[in-house]
């Protein structure tokens, strides 16, 4: 079955910079400015975009920062625990929500 994910397009995002080079290197610059080590270590740093790209559900990040992770010396327990807390989040973000849907459904019901 055909998807509109396929892993090997990973290795093509470079591509992208081919339409403005000029803002592709301002980017890539910036991005490896966040991603060097600093008050947070290069490790954590993947671990939270870890975290983050199962929050967006990119699977070309989850892909690349499982490498990552791995790659810094993250080890399974630890990603696992970082999706959890996506999860966590993302689930109090919805429930939090429900806030609103009772607001509307109060003010609709008097």
């Amino acid at each position: 079955m055909d998807t509109y994910y396929h892993p090997k397009d990973l290795a093509h995002f470079a591509d992208l910079g081919k339409g403005n080079p000029d803002l592709w290197e301002k980017f890539m610059a910036y991005y490896g400015a966040v991603f060097a080590g600093g008050a947070l270590s290069e490790r954590e740093k993947a671990l939270i975009a870890l975290a983050v790209a199962h929050a967006v559900q990119c699977p070309y990040c989850i892909d690349a920062y499982t490498q990552a992770c791995l790659e810094k010396g993250s080890n399974l327990e630890e990603m696992t625990e970082a999706v959890h807390v996506t999860c966590a989040i993302r689930g109090g973000a919805s429930l939090a929500h429900g806030v609103q849907m009772r607001n509307v459904a109060t003010k609709i019901s008097m």
